[in-house]
């Protein structure tokens, strides 16, 4: 019978008093915010830029919401979409909607028409809150075509101080609620005495609906249960990463991304810290607010961080208060995070997480630092957090398990790992067999049980036969001084099938000093022949998604286009 090291080998990593496993909660999301509420009403729950809601003032709020939604006829397993930027709004409305035991939709702000029309029918949405001067502005042109009953509105301006002068994000905004829709503060005004029934709502039940696109077919609606979120937020973001009540929270990244509703809403709520939103990323407005309320906890994608260490007021700012910083979303390169250090004296965990995943997959605990593979060169993300268990498969069929130190997708096992998508049972069984989610994703594990994600089985580069990671070439793209960003493709190529192609963009102080011949050179001396790019293109900044991560997908659209056009 082999022992729970040989099954769990990164157990021997795990710090001292960091448990194998933990006592699942039965508690909702919802019954732990309203712990919370009920420990520290007087704490402050948000900082939105500079004005501070208290957790009493939020529950309060919600209640008069919930009140309002179920005149509305929300009601429990109702999905309700928030088209909403990082405001309080999207809380308030949360904790509302939790209460009436319906289902969060967190849509991206940036959907048009017919993506919203895709994701409003397949959720079956019965009511949307969206913003008045733009999310609504979108979201009217397909109201015909959704089940959509009721449409709340409200402003970025909403729940800051009047007779103040707005913040410099918000300096174009005023209130100009359309006439066709309910608006928000009047909604909340009209039941404010009132108290909304409190449904039933079981841990097993959905939480967030979130559409994640993965790697084939149509989005897909990840249902993420309330049991998934509260071990999420307690396994990874509490014991993990040591986040508690005396941390201030960063909402660095988008809320309607699973590390915003767990990450930063989740974890925020379940130990009662503050969490600082202000509406959208802004470098020099998130150095302020760090400095102003004393942030000490950030998960955010690497590119967060690229461009908070590049504005000139990174220097500046009083940046002590920061303690725990984590990356995930997409490959960190190991010299940036080094470039990072030296300049700040802060260290950031590489970490690994899917919407299936409720966030986190793979994580590196606060006091350990993370080893960097020989091989490849990837920043290791960590391993896997209590109750859970990951290995690796064959990229193939995913039917054998890999030895130490071999390359193949990596799955995963857990207490966070969604139940399945949204009315989409073939996908589902696809996805998670047996309880393990197959995400798609290559990499490793050592002997030890560290876990290093490679890339995506979809952007494998095929050269002569040989497979070359994208991630690998940007890791040595990123040891150049000369490079802010960079992705890396694979173009067709007559000769080897396909060749590597990087994207870069260049920092300020380097334009026109250095050519794309020299970054070649740069990296054919610490590469193997078919691994260094051959072609480099300099453009201005790296297509990204809001949430920060790199869009390798549109600059490979981008070759095909040319590569056709020129054959024509």
């Amino acid at each position: 019978m082999s022992s729970i090291y040989e099954e769990r080998p990164w157990l021997g990593l795990y710090p001292r008093g960091v448990p194998s496993d933990l006592k699942i909660s039965s508690k909702t999301a919802i019954d732990v915010f309203e712990d919370t509420v009920s420990k520290l009403p007087q704490a402050p729950a948000i900082h939105y830029f500079d004005n501070t809601i208290s957790y009493e003032e939020l529950n309060s709020l919600a209640d008069s919401l919930a009140a309002g939604l179920s005149d509305l006829g929300l009601s429990n397993g109702d999905r309700i979409a928030l088209d909403l930027q990082n405001v309080p709004q999207f809380l308030i409305s949360q904790y509302a909607a939790w209460k009436l035991g319906a289902i969060v939709v967190p849509l991206n702000p940036m959907y048009k028409e017919k993506e919203l029309e895709y994701y409003l029918n397949d959720s079956g949405a019965k009511i949307v809150v969206a913003l008045e001067s733009t999310t609504y502005q979108t979201i009217k042109g397909v109201l015909a075509q959704v089940p959509v009953e009721h449409v709340i509105t409200t402003s970025e301006i909403d729940f800051l101080p009047p007779g103040q002068p707005l913040p410099e994000l918000l300096k174009d905004f005023q209130k100009e609620k359309p006439p066709e829709t309910l608006d928000f503060l009047e909604l909340i005004d009209k039941y404010r005495l009132n108290t909304p029934p409190r449904a039933e709502v079981n841990p097993d039940g959905v939480a967030h609906l979130i559409y994640t696109s993965g790697t084939t077919g149509p989005p897909k609606g990840a249902m993420n249960t309330h049991r998934n979120v509260v071990f999420a937020a307690e396994a990874a973001y509490k014991t993990f990463c040591n986040v508690g009540a005396s941390d201030v929270v960063l909402g660095a990244s988008p809320l309607f991304h699973v590390t915003g509703t767990v990450g930063h809403l989740a974890i925020a709520s379940l130990v009662g810290a503050p969490l600082v939103i202000f509406y959208r990323f802004d470098p020099a407005e998130t150095l302020r607010l760090i400095e102003k309320w004393q942030v000490s906890n950030i998960v955010a994608a690497i590119t967060f961080y690229f461009a908070l260490l590049d504005h000139p007021d990174f220097p500046r700012r009083n940046l002590s208060s920061l303690k725990k910083l984590f990356s995930g979303g997409a490959p960190v390169p190991a010299g940036f995070v080094d470039q990072f250090e030296q300049a700040s004296g802060l260290y950031i965990h590489h970490t690994y997480g899917l919407t299936e995943t409720t966030s986190p997959g793979l994580f590196p605990p606060l006091v350990v630092r993370a080893p960097i593979d020989p091989e490849t060169g990837a920043l290791s993300t960590g391993f896997p957090i209590p109750n859970s268990y990951a290995k690796i498969v064959d990229a193939e069929e995913g039917t054998r398990e890999m030895p130490a130190g071999e390359l193949g997708e990596i799955i995963i096992k857990g207490p966070m790992i969604i139940p399945g998508y949204w009315g989409k049972p073939e996908e589902t069984a696809y996805a998670i067999r047996d309880g393990w989610l197959y995400t798609g994703d290559i990499g490793k594990m050592d002997k030890d049980g560290w876990f290093y994600v490679v890339d995506r089985k979809k952007d494998l580069i095929n050269v002569s036969g040989f497979k070359v990671w994208p991630r690998e070439v940007e890791d040595v793209l990123y040891q150049h001084p000369a490079v802010r960003e960079t992705a890396v493709v694979g173009v067709p190529d007559a000769y080897r099938v396909e060749t590597v192609k990087a994207f870069v963009s260049l920092r300020e102080e380097y334009e026109g000093r250095i050519s794309p011949q020299e970054l070649i050179e740069f990296c054919r001396q610490r590469m193997a022949a078919y691994k260094y790019p051959r072609i480099i293109e300099f453009i201005p900044e790296i297509p990204k998604t809001l949430t920060g991560k790199f869009m390798r997908r549109v600059l490979r659209e981008q070759e095909l286009k040319k590569n056709m056009t020129t054959r024509e």
